[in-house]
């Protein structure tokens, strides 16, 4: 979501070697080589979308004779940059032998219009499509292609079927915008939804309005996002500033709609499957802020796409990466070799086959292909979840304290066979539970996200540790996971929060997936359900898929707390409306683990674990 020409700077990063997956076969290093096409840039050319509002794009061109398809990519983070601090220029896809299009969204950067998120991205992305395919040297097949918002751009595009539109390659990018982008749990995305604007979409669209004060405005956020953070009520956007409705006036909208209602609907993608007639590369990242989205998207529309060859063209990849960069080195973890990015070779071999029909072996290989945590190698499947899984539980236990770090229980599968005592800790809205790492977006600098030693998180009184015996053998866990969990609360709102975590031998303990359930959400998402303070409910907490190889010698832990902040805003457990209020209440929470209570965690095992 950051402005790729900003991300490049801050990170030193490059477009150098990359692991080649050519058709998804074995990994080995190399570069996007130039192609057999020369290659020319025009700048600025306008595109009149039916309302009249004209968007500009460059376009490359092959200079040889010939029809040519179209490769499209629809940004609102300058089309300049091209989000090339993890793709190939354009001139190098141009050089293999596309007309590449990229093209500046409604009201950012050279394109006219006003932005809004998500609202104008089908119309204006079909009447696109339908206009680069009719360029002069084009042979009328156009593939889309980019990460992030730039996934959404392709989703919402194809949701409204425009006639040229072949083949998609949505890279990070989520299957509901309520759902996994703006709220999580029914918990407010914190860090990422604050921290976009400024650094970003609001910066960019602000500009273009001759402003300086409003840029100020902007610069200040960007200068102290820990303020940011904190700062309330949440629906007040910049606080103290006055521009925040001026900056980024879909924020308010963002926090005032706290479930997913006709605001959030009218854009989802998961109900609109059925809509979308063509293929999908869907690439995704195990520590990304919208993984489970990659991941829905490529279940959904196997099942629901529109066309058979939609339903049969799904493709899923999934690295270890956070939502940017994507390097072998995430987080305090080093994945190795094969965890390089391989973004380019996978859409050269993608692209050839659906626009250009080269027999390069796209439709036989295995449509699953998952990079696996611990073992460092990549896993092959026909399906997900991967066939041979057995979803086990592990259940939270208060015996055998002496065994854990930290006193609070063990995870074994045996289930509790009579009464045990509950555990208990306090939760206050002024002194949450620090995020260390996770899936938040979009940089590690902007918010937390990937892997990182826990142990100092796990040391707090307000986080409960369960965890097994070291493990005699390996043992592997790839696909959904899981936490039900039986609590009850003195407040008429709060959070329950979850996180999976790999014990090494040493003592580091570095997070694998996390979740959030907000209390008042436990039922549904459409709509707000308060709890009655003292009542124990059972609460299903989605801690997002993992793949990770526990070693023997390792241990399976699991955190429950009810804050991860600023991953999350913090509940202040009044059960006030959503984002109004500035006040907090302390909230006396307590975990049950018994034989009517089987709180529990479900792990996806694999048979055969990856060697």
């Amino acid at each position: 979501m950051i402005r790729s020409h900003l991300v490049a700077k801050s990170f030193g990063l490059s477009i150098g070697p990359v692991l080649a997956l050519l058709a998804w076969s074995a990994p080995a290093s190399a570069a996007l080589e130039k192609g057999a096409c020369t290659v020319k840039k025009e700048a600025d050319v306008p595109v009149t979308m039916r309302d009249g509002t004209v968007l500009l794009a460059d376009v490359y061109r092959p200079q040889e004779a010939g029809d040519y398809p179209v490769l499209l990519m629809r940004l609102p983070y300058n089309k300049s940059d091209a989000q090339s601090v993890v793709y190939a220029k354009p001139t190098d896809y141009a050089s293999q032998c596309y007309i590449v299009v990229i093209q500046d969204v409604r009201g950012q950067y050279m394109s006219g219009g006003e932005f809004y998120p998500f609202r104008h991205e089908g119309k204006d992305g079909y009447d696109t499509v339908e206009w680069a395919a009719k360029l002069p040297g084009s042979n009328g097949k156009v593939g889309m292609y980019g990460f992030s918002y730039v996934g959404a751009t392709q989703w919402l595009a194809a949701t409204e079927k425009p006639p040229h539109l072949v083949a998609i390659a949505p890279a990070h990018t989520a299957s509901d915008y309520y759902d996994g982008w703006s709220y999580e749990g029914g918990a407010f995305s914190l860090a990422f939804k604050r921290s976009w604007p400024v650094t970003s979409i609001a910066a960019s669209a602000m500009r273009r309005f001759g402003d300086q004060g409003l840029l100020d405005s902007i610069q200040k956020g960007v200068s102290d996002l820990p303020a940011l953070y904190r700062a309330k009520p949440l629906i007040d956007y910049l606080p103290g500033t006055r521009n925040g409705n001026l900056v980024a006036p879909y924020y308010r909208d963002w926090v005032a709609h706290d479930t997913w209602d006709a605001y959030w609907k009218q854009w989802s993608i998961r109900t609109r499957y059925p809509n979308v007639t063509v293929p999908a590369l869907n690439f995704a990242g195990w520590y990304d802020v919208f993984m489970r989205g990659g991941v829905e998207n490529f279940t959904g529309m196997r099942e629901k796409a529109g066309s058979d060859v939609a339903r049969k063209g799904q493709r899923l990849v999934i690295g270890p990466w956070v939502h940017l960069p994507w390097l072998r080195k995430v987080g305090e973890v080093d994945f190795g070799a094969e965890a390089a990015n391989p973004i380019d070779q996978l859409h050269l071999a993608w692209f050839d086959y659906w626009l250009k029909g080269k027999a390069n072996g796209v439709d036989s290989q295995k449509p699953v292909r998952l990079f696996v945590m611990g073992a460092n190698k990549w896993r092959e499947a026909d399906n997900w979840p991967v066939e041979g899984t057995r979803f086990t539980s592990y259940y939270l236990s208060s015996r055998g304290q002496a065994n854990t770090r930290f006193g609070n229980g063990t995870l074994g599968t045996d289930k509790p066979d009579g009464a045990q005592p509950p555990d208990r800790y306090r939760y206050d809205p002024a002194n949450p539970v620090p995020s260390a790492g996770g899936h938040s977006c979009c940089t590690s600098d902007v918010a937390p996200a990937g892997p990182y030693d826990q142990t100092k998180v796990e040391g707090r009184a307000d986080v409960l540790v369960y965890q097994t015996q070291p493990l005699t053998a390996d043992m592997e866990v790839t696909g959904p996971v899981q936490v039900v969990l039986y609590a009850a609360s003195t407040a008429r709102d709060t959070d329950f929060t979850a996180k999976l975590v790999d014990v090494h031998p040493d003592g580091k303990a570095y997070n694998l997936s996390n979740g959030i359930i907000r209390a008042s959400s436990r039922e549904t998402l459409e709509r707000r359900i308060p709890i009655t303070p003292g009542k124990v409910y059972e609460y299903k907490i989605d801690l997002w898929p993992t793949a990770n190889l526990f070693r023997a010698g390792h241990r399976i832990a699991l955190e429950i707390s009810s804050s991860n902040f600023p991953h999350y805003d913090a509940n202040p457990n009044t059960g006030a409306k959503h984002g109004t209020t500035t006040a907090v209440r302390i909230a006396d929470q307590t975990i049950l683990h018994d034989a009517a209570h089987p709180s529990r965690i479900v792990l996806p095992v694999m048979a055969t674990p990856l060697q």
